[in-house]
């Protein structure tokens, strides 16, 4: 279990980081996060804010983006991301998001949390977010 809410840490980056994710996993995670999302057209920022769940490092935000348009997950145009379907791509809530009880802070807005949400994707965990967080990090708010 990850748990954000780690204080005194001289880390810069995010949760991943700190639990030992590699770069590699990083970006596996993040493209499985657009792979996910349920929208089909996105400001740059509003994908760049979903990427930065996963990593804060501009280098691998990067890099997330310029392999989510060589596998054919995005297209770019100017400021504005178009998302590809493709079957079975939406996280299924039932089956894929898990609450956990402890203390945490929400890997997208920082709040304290009693309950954190956690994403289950083929390539790890993504969490722990509030009950709204993980609505908009999906895109269902």
């Amino acid at each position: 279990m990850i748990n954000a809410g780690l204080e005194g840490d001289d880390v810069t980056d995010d949760t991943h980081e700190r639990a030992g994710a590699s770069e590699d996993d990083r970006v596996e995670l993040a493209l499985d996060l657009l792979a996910a999302l349920e929208h089909d057209d996105l400001s740059l920022a509003a994908v760049v804010d979903r990427i930065e769940t996963v990593t804060t490092d501009p280098t691998l935000v990067r890099t997330v983006l310029d392999e989510a348009e060589l596998r054919g997950i995005i297209e770019r145009d100017a400021d504005r991301i178009r998302l590809r379907r493709r079957a079975g791509g939406f996280v299924r809530f039932e089956r894929q998001v898990v609450e956990r009880e402890g203390d945490f802070d929400c890997q997208r807005c920082g709040a304290s949390l009693s309950t954190g949400h956690f994403v289950q994707f083929e390539s790890g965990e993504l969490g722990p977010f509030g009950s709204s967080c993980v609505r908009k990090v999906l895109g269902r708010d």
